[in-house]
């Protein structure tokens, strides 16, 4: 796909739209732009941003991704994957490096769309899936433990082991009304699902511990109770667009984080868009919505937003609750809109250890603890990538993490590619009922000529094979006239497997070894002529199967 193929699946749905469809798209997006709103305040607070920008990412997000994204019901906005990352770019570079990486991250992902890498992201590990996104959970859990409990501690550490100290040596301090509102606000969440699963939890929660709060305030003077207000001045202003003073020294700096960004971004909402497919039975343009989420992701933070992608909870709450098209997408980001004008200004008196017992549950659905305790059970290098992965997002970052993960996971599958391809020597006779690539008419068995040696290489000619071939060979002490390689099972070669086939080729001429080449398929073939591995050993010695092959040795072995 390039860019000219870009179709929004919007310009689908709308063909055959009716009013009953939008009956079904209206409804759900009102009830998902209920369920977004404490989500989006919660987010943006752990994040280390004023409530607002919260809102503003899922309103201004919430569009793009449902009018130009490649799925049918995917719900964007801001998501508790990001926050760890975001508040660390924020400590570091501020909010206008927080502002120049995130269109930094919109651009990587439009690129990632164009050149067609959707479809390659969805395959990245599983263990590094699970291992970051349990470590961001346990470290969402971590930056929440002060609000929810209400304790007071002056200066906060950044580091994760710091943080439970300082946690510890004041735990004393806790304020007995927040860790009750934290509480209490956790166990409605829990249990609200029970009563009603159509009723966020989280928004009942809000609206009780906030009602509680201001009541306790009016009659029995209780102020411990820290509110949004107490740390935030909020509007309701939309602030108009303002693109940042981009410098080169800037975007240098900001690439790593600016690539995490995007690989997360791209990873979560492609993982959304997978599940809710198996629900609904479509299949989503994974290319289309990488560019969907670029777009996104280039607009918010000009309006002061955060980085977002899509969010799993809300696209499943879209499905549950009978959205049918993008437009539900569309509503519910008009539904913020609308309470950001009218209501925003209400959220200053909503208690900061209700958001940090709404996070609390968020951590716990994100830690994934079912899928960390199996894969436990599976191989060491599945096992070693996990734990890894795991411990240097919680330790150090989500950058570090992710570059680590991917780099040690690469390693293994090359190591997993080498051990596939092996390299065995045939001795003395071919039985050509158990072979695919011989012509069997007449043949009762094929003799391999004296002087001849046939190895045969089963799976892909890269970086190990060679080895194979010089760890082989070093074992016989005669000096064949000639070798005949098999490649009848060699789907591919690349650039380092020709490099040492060449390496092989040279050194066997001069030894006055001669190098026979069999059952190269077509692809194979195609390869080694354009990197002129034909005039190396002559175009005749590379033969499609092992027939021609034997003929031609023994025609080599008869004129020296």
């Amino acid at each position: 796909m390039n860019l000219f193929e870009f179709k929004p699946i919007i310009l689908s749905t709308l063909k055959n739209y009716n009013r009953k469809i939008f009956a079904a798209d209206l409804l759900s997006g009102v009830i998902v732009g209920i369920v977004a709103l404490p989500l989006a305040i919660a987010f943006a607070i752990a994040s280390g941003v004023s409530p607002e920008k919260g809102i503003i990412t899922a309103i201004v997000a919430g569009v793009i991704i449902s009018a130009l994204g490649g799925s049918k019901v995917q719900i964007g906005g801001p998501t508790g994957a990001f926050i760890v990352i975001i508040y660390g770019i924020i400590q570091q570079y501020g909010i206008e490096g927080l502002t120049i990486a995130t269109l930094m991250a919109g651009a990587f992902l439009i690129l990632f769309g164009i050149l067609h890498l959707g479809t390659i992201i969805k395959y990245i590990p599983y263990p590094i899936v699970v291992g970051f996104t349990s470590g961001i959970a346990v470290t969402i859990f971590t930056t929440q433990v002060k609000d929810l409990f209400g304790l007071s501690i002056q200066n906060m550490p950044s580091d994760f082991i710091e943080k439970w100290i300082t946690y510890i040596r004041n735990f004393s301090t806790i304020d007995p009304w927040s860790a009750t509102v934290g509480i209490v606000s956790v166990l409605i969440i829990i249990v609200m699902p029970r009563i009603s699963k159509k009723i966020p939890g989280s928004l009942i929660a809000i609206i009780l511990m906030t009602v509680a709060a201001l009541l306790l305030k009016q009659f029995l003077g209780v102020h411990s109770i820290e509110t949004i207000g107490d740390r935030f001045s909020i509007s309701n202003q939309l602030p108009s667009a303002q693109v940042p003073q981009i410098t080169w020294q800037t975007i240098k700096g900001l690439v790593s984080p600016a690539v995490t960004i995007a690989i997360l971004g791209a990873i979560e909402s492609l993982l959304s868009a997978t599940v809710a497919d198996g629900v609904i039975g479509e299949h989503h343009n994974s290319n289309t919505e990488l560019i969907a989420q670029g777009v996104a992701n280039l607009a918010s933070p000009l309006f002061g937003g955060i980085p977002a992608t899509g969010a799993i909870a809300r696209t499943m709450t879209n499905i549950n609750n009978g959205g049918k098209t993008p437009i539900a997408g569309i509503v519910h980001a008009a539904v913020l809109l609308l309470i950001f004008f009218f209501f925003m200004p209400l959220a200053k008196y909503i208690p900061m250890a209700c958001l940090a017992g709404v996070l609390v549950v968020v951590s716990y659905g994100m830690c994934g603890w079912r899928s960390f305790k199996e894969l436990m059970n599976n191989p060491w290098s599945d096992v070693s990538v996990l734990l890894i992965t795991f411990f240097l997002t919680i330790i150090f970052d989500l950058t570090v993490a992710i570059e680590v993960g991917l780099i040690i996971a690469c390693l293994l599958f090359m190591r997993r590619m080498a051990e596939t391809t092996d390299v065995k020597v045939i001795m003395d006779e071919i039985d050509p009922n158990k072979e695919v690539d011989i012509n069997t008419s007449n043949i009762e068995h094929l003799t391999i000529p004296k002087g001849v040696e046939v190895y045969e290489i089963n799976g892909p000619y890269f970086f190990g094979a060679g080895n194979s071939f010089e760890e082989i060979m070093a074992t016989f002490g005669d000096r064949p006239k000639v070798r005949i390689i098999r490649m009848r099972k060699v789907p591919f070669v690349d650039s380092t497997g020709i490099h040492n086939l060449k390496n092989l080729c040279t050194m066997s001429q001069k030894e006055g070894i001669k190098i026979v080449l069999s059952g190269v398929n077509a692809k194979v073939q195609e390869t080694l002529y354009k990197s002129g591995f034909d005039q190396l050993i002559g175009r005749e010695n590379i033969c499609s199967h092992i027939n021609i092959a034997l003929d031609r040795a023994s025609e080599i072995v008869a004129d020296v």
